[in-house]
């Protein structure tokens, strides 16, 4: 009987599982945004809301856990800078599950993990589509056609 057993082993190890959750909510953070299978959003969303809970107390001893169970300084450092500010005034329930349909190859129950009334991070310049960037004017636009060698000009010498 699994009586009172409710860690999700995802058929994983103890140590895989912790790594790949802590890089599941590190995505998370990091993204806003993540879609996942729905055994791992459910079992990541506690990771989650446990690092936020971390992040609003905010001492060093409080980051430090949370670099200690993440791995990963720049999502510890946009956890505490940015999300825990934004969920202050909110006792819990910062991430939303939405379900989606299932996974093609392997039918499997498919979710999107993301932050409750988080707004989207800015997007760089630098990740605009091709569609959206003017292409760069080519050299024959505007401009008289260079002459040809069969033109019976002689190449200048070098």
């Amino acid at each position: 009987m699994r009586h009172r057993k409710r860690t999700a082993k995802l058929g994983r190890t103890s140590e895989h599982r912790n790594a790949m959750l802590a890089n599941l909510v590190c995505s998370l953070i990091k993204q806003r945004r993540v879609t996942t299978t729905l055994a791992k959003a459910k079992a990541a969303r506690s990771v989650a809301e446990k690092m936020v809970t971390l992040g609003k107390l905010g001492s060093l001893h409080h980051r430090r856990l949370a670099a200690a169970r993440l791995h990963q300084e720049d999502a510890c450092r946009v956890l505490f800078k940015d999300i825990a500010p934004f969920f202050k005034d909110r006792d819990g329930g910062y991430t939303r599950i939405v379900r989606l349909h299932p996974r093609i190859g392997d039918a499997a129950s498919m979710a999107i993990l993301e932050w409750i009334d988080m707004p989207a991070p800015a997007k760089p310049a630098a990740d605009k589509p091709a569609a959206e960037t003017a292409p760069a004017p080519s050299k024959t636009d505007g401009a008289e056609p260079a002459p040809s060698k069969t033109d019976g000009a002689e190449p200048a010498p070098s």
